[in-house]
């Protein structure tokens, strides 16, 4: 039997996987919170992946100073990108760094890109005029579920529709009739799943090679996992979501080992920014060690009026360590988990600020590949709940989450 083998880059740091599997098949109910442990993660035996964090050598983000492009709030996306594109080989260029190490561009949220660099060329860069601060660039990564086994066989009946107890417990399900859409920044969505309404036409895939490249399809599950929470189909079928039907939107920035790295989430925000209506949710059911340039996108980009949904992380820590969910600001929300009693996770991070509501993030059925259904913890299936929610209207509030840890409960959110 082969052992997990892992390809490290940089120093490791700590899984932080935003979602974990739970080999359930009894009442939701019955599932015991304290038995789950995030710091306990079986993985493929085959899987070759990142640490949540791991610094990528040698790339780096470079974020500028405002460079005044004119058709920044009003031209397209495609022509943001080349303005982009052009500003910054002019900028490596006069710092004789080729073209060819350029990589991501951003220019409707924060303006900068991605660069391969010596150390160097770095040191060169970083006292430019036009540049504002420069990060490395780190790979994010959530948890990938073992190989199939009977002990995953979940899915729920054809011909019958389960209401989740999260579902139910944030106010039951509403079928959507409204003209906005949820951006998934996850892993996919699986695009042929009879039980969710995806437009893959608006969709964005960081990936530009093999089979993540190849398609918006969801290879990992996790994508369509958070897909399912916020929109599941009311057919009869599965599960339904809290906006039943809503179209989901997949913004593919992690693989099919549920890892990116950031310049990629910071693109597929990018994308939002330009591509998506106030009043749109994005919901980012990811995260790790803190990021300037990932905050500083959500920002932006949550300022256009386009909703933010954030994962507060399962570090069992204060959430102001990590990105994006230590992000505040304008249409922001950043959620925390509990079980089916209201308990608070006792793998969720905790913290006010960056914490505005806790949601139901224990045994959790969704969507999953192939038209079937799983059931997964974390705070990963916490934020949809939420995003539902806010697409629907306003996020209400009803009681408060037992056990915070910080002392200062959260409010658990509800239609």
């Amino acid at each position: 039997m082969f052992k997990p083998v892992y390809r490290f880059i940089g120093k490791p740091l700590t899984l932080s996987a935003f979602c974990l599997a739970i080999m359930a098949s009894g009442c939701q109910d019955s599932l015991d919170e304290q038995s789950i442990n995030p710091d306990n993660m079986e993985v493929d035996e085959e899987f070759v992946g990142y640490l949540n964090g791991d610094v990528i050598p040698g790339q780096y983000i470079v974020i500028l100073n405002e460079q005044g492009i004119t058709f920044r709030k009003d031209g397209t996306y495609a022509e943001i990108q080349e303005a982009m594109k052009k500003g910054a080989t002019d900028l490596l260029v006069s710092h004789k760094i080729g073209g060819e190490n350029l990589k991501e561009v951003f220019g409707a949220s924060v303006e900068g890109f991605s660069v391969r660099m010596s150390e160097e060329e770095y040191d060169r860069v970083s006292q430019d005029p036009r540049v504002k601060y420069i990060e490395e660039d780190r790979m994010m990564a959530v948890s990938r579920p073992r190989r199939r086994s009977n002990r995953w066989d979940n899915s729920a009946p054809s011909n019958t529709q389960e209401v989740s107890y999260g579902v139910a417990r944030v106010g039951g399900h509403t079928r959507y009739t409204g003209d906005n859409v949820a951006y998934i920044l996850d892993s996919g969505i699986d695009l042929e799943h009879e039980d969710l309404n995806v437009n893959a036409s608006r969709g964005f895939n960081a990936f530009t090679s093999g089979s993540d490249g190849e398609s918006l399809t969801d290879e990992n599950g996790h994508g369509t996992h958070v897909a399912g929470i916020i929109g599941a189909l009311d057919n009869s079928v599965g599960v339904v979501g809290v906006a039943a039907g809503a179209p989901v939107v997949p913004i593919k920035v992690l693989d099919a080992n549920g890892s990116g790295p950031y310049s990629g989430v910071i693109a597929g925000i990018d994308f939002v920014a330009a591509n998506g209506n106030a009043g749109d949710v994005a919901n980012l059911s990811l995260g790790g060690p803190g990021s300037n340039a990932m905050d500083d996108a959500v920002i932006a980009a949550a300022n256009k009026g386009i909703y933010f949904v954030l994962a507060a992380g399962n570090n069992n820590n204060d959430a102001e360590n990590y990105s994006p969910g230590r992000v505040n600001g304008q249409n922001i929300y950043t959620i925390s988990a509990m079980d089916s009693r209201d308990r608070f996770a006792s793998f969720s991070n905790y913290g006010n600020p960056p914490i505005d509501y806790c949601a139901p993030g224990v045994g959790v059925n969704s969507t999953w590949l192939n038209n079937e259904y799983r059931v997964l913890s974390g705070t990963s299936m916490a934020a949809p709940h939420v995003a539902g929610i806010r697409l629907l209207g306003e996020i209400n509030s009803n009681g408060r989450v037992r056990n915070d840890p910080d002392g200062n409960r959260d409010v658990i959110a509800v239609k």
